[in-house]
């Protein structure tokens, strides 16, 4: 993926997605590894590492009760 300079990339861990979810650390991994969640835009030493929005539109389409919760608060 070739990136233009400049251009701001937001991107995600397992602890963002952990902490974004409201779940556990086991759970995360156990989630990240399903068929269904998005594949990783790159994998580094550190781990894998997903866009925020492929992350979010996975929840938009998989979790909605969680974009609803957030609009209340």
């Amino acid at each position: 993926m070739a990136l233009l300079r400049g251009t701001q990339l937001e991107v995600w861990g397992a602890a963002e997605i952990q902490e974004r979810l409201g779940i556990s650390r086991q759970r995360t991994y156990i989630l990240i590894s399903r068929r269904d969640f998005p594949p990783p835009a790159a994998v580094l030493k550190m781990g894998q590492i997903w866009l925020k929005s492929d992350v979010e539109a996975w929840i938009l389409e998989k979790r909605p009760h969680l974009l609803e919760a957030d609009e209340k608060s």
